[in-house]
């Protein structure tokens, strides 16, 4: 498995078999796999033993950042959520060894269900469809805030406090990394105001990170439509569930759109906007969103620094698929939004 997106051989699928047999998941024949697009960090791919699909997940093999391929991380938080409400892939296995593949990996097992990534996607839920699924997208985030993360074993998942703080200082260090130095002042402004006005944490909950309808999959149709599975959890950790939802607010601007490359089916105009979006939320979990302009601004900033490691890892000769070489037309923007909202503090 040479190069970022290359099959796996035959060789390293027997491998991998032989992983799974240990944890108990030992394929009928032999595997092969098919890599599913779409990815703009974690590589995807189905394996098959001709009877039963399973999902093999790997970092990418070149331009990776610190901490921002993270499957392990992937597979704890799933397999802690497969005794709760909130819709999640069955883990199999977490590989940390590099020796097989040359990266750490996952498998879990393969969830019916269809990811609605662009507009093209999304035209094939009707209005009905696209409302339940809307609908289903904010409660299940709400049920993932209201699971106790240490009851299912996710004490030491991440710290509890300090959210914000940890945050910003994670973020910032992915932009010293990532970022251009067109836009360097700008970002700088937005940091600092940021770090002056760092926010009380209230809650405390376990967060996705990077919440929306295309990291989601959806069975069903119409008013029967449903989250099947919620799925790239490589940004999970313990933390304030407020910023989730300005996460999945900040990604239904337009300037998302280059990320993926094609018109996002997040930024339909067909889908409720931001500002509803965080009053569903509400209705749903039934707490307010505190400290509502600084997680937006930081959400905004957050963005911008997946777009710029994005193009980051395009100029390491690791892109793969649509939105690599447009994905860095995303950032002016969105630090635009996020020094708007700073300015205000």
């Amino acid at each position: 498995m040479t190069g970022a997106t290359v099959q796996p051989t035959p060789a390293e699928l027997a491998g991998v078999a032989r992983v799974m047999a240990a944890a108990g998941a030992e394929p009928a024949d032999v595997l092969t796999s098919s890599l599913l697009s779409g990815g703009r960090s974690n590589l995807t791919y189905v394996l098959t033993d001709g009877r039963t699909r399973w999902v093999l997940r790997t970092p990418p093999r070149v331009g990776r950042t610190p901490s921002a391929h993270d499957v392990a991380r992937e597979h704890r938080v799933t397999a802690a959520l497969a005794c709760t409400a909130v819709p999640v892939a069955q883990a199999v296995l977490l590989h940390e060894d590099e020796t097989l593949l040359s990266v750490p990996f996952t498998v879990s097992r393969f969830v019916e269900g269809r990811s609605y990534r662009t507009r093209s996607d999304l035209s094939a839920l009707g209005d009905d469809g696209l409302a339940a699924v809307v609908d289903h997208i904010v409660a299940s985030l709400a049920a993932l805030h209201r699971v106790d993360h240490v009851a299912v074993g996710l004490g030491t998942f991440g710290r509890p406090d300090n959210y914000a703080a940890r945050q910003l200082r994670r973020w910032r260090g992915q932009w010293e990394i990532v970022g251009s130095a067109e836009p360097a002042a700008i970002a700088s402004e937005i940091v600092q105001a940021l770090e002056h006005n760092l926010p009380e944490q209230r809650r405390t909950s376990i967060v996705h990170g990077d919440y929306r309808i295309d990291n989601t999959l959806v069975t069903g149709g119409g008013e029967h439509a449903r989250v099947a599975a919620i799925v790239d959890w490589e940004l999970s950790t313990i933390g304030d569930p407020v910023a989730d939802v300005a996460m999945m607010c900040a990604y239904r601007d337009p300037a998302f759109d280059p990320i993926v490359g094609v018109p996002s089916a997040w930024t339909s105009s067909r889908l409720p906007g931001p500002a509803e979006l965080a009053e569903r939320y509400v209705a749903a979990s039934g707490h307010d969103l505190e400290h509502w302009d600084f997680h937006r601004a930081l959400a905004y900033f957050k963005v911008a620094v997946i777009a710029a490691g994005i193009d980051h890892r395009r100029r390491a000769g690791a892109g793969v698929g649509t939105g690599f070489d447009t994905a860095a037309e995303s950032v002016p923007r969105f630090l635009e939004l996020a020094h708007q909202i700073t300015t205000r503090f």
